[in-house]
């Protein structure tokens, strides 16, 4: 093989290797629009957990917008929100047994109605018709809980466990808007 034939090759394999570099360290370094976030609790012998994504509101309007009324909200963004128990829950009026379920929700201004759903789903929506990949047939549990306004805005969805007046609750809240889920 000739020199030049050479020289180009070796040229080629340095600049693919630069592409690489600078592709995985570019990616590796910008933070996630909606990073992943797992949410634990744990009082006595009962242990819960969530695990979900935080998308940002980055002025935009979510409730009613982003996150459309009256249809089925993947409660996060992009893999299926779950939820996780070690024992039976009361939730409202419901019961649900030990395991891992998906959380879904439907917003609207003044309810929600929240689903816990025995399927796992590896993502929150299909990619083809971005319709949320919940079945109804698998629905566990759906509670109706009311909106709360707050002071001030949530800049990221946040789940969180709340338990500072011993009714234990899950929460969500995001924009100017918080849910409460009491659980026992």
């Amino acid at each position: 093989m000739n020199t030049f034939l050479k020289r180009i090759i070796v040229l080629l394999f340095f600049v693919a290797i630069g592409v690489f570099t600078y592709s995985y360290f570019n990616d590796g370094l910008q933070k996630p629009k909606s990073p992943k976030k797992t949410v634990s609790f744990k009082v006595d012998d009962l242990k819960l957990e969530v695990f979900y994504n935080r998308p940002s509101k980055r002025n935009r309007q979510i409730f009613g917008a982003l996150v459309p009324y009256d249809k089925v909200w993947r409660t996060g963004a992009n893999e299926a929100t779950t939820f996780e128990t070690n024992k039976a829950l009361k939730i409202g009026n419901d019961s649900i047994q030990a395991g891992k379920y998906t959380l879904w929700t439907i917003p609207n201004d003044t309810v929600w109605h929240v689903i816990f759903n025995k399927k796992q789903y590896e993502w929150g929506v299909n990619n083809e018709t971005l319709e949320p990949m919940r079945e109804p047939a698998f629905d566990a549990i759906n509670i109706t809980v009311p909106v709360h306004k707050i002071n001030g805005i949530v800049e990221q969805f946040t789940i969180a466990f709340d338990n500072s007046t011993d009714n234990l609750a899950l929460t969500m809240a995001w924009d100017d808007v918080k849910i409460e889920v009491p659980l026992k």
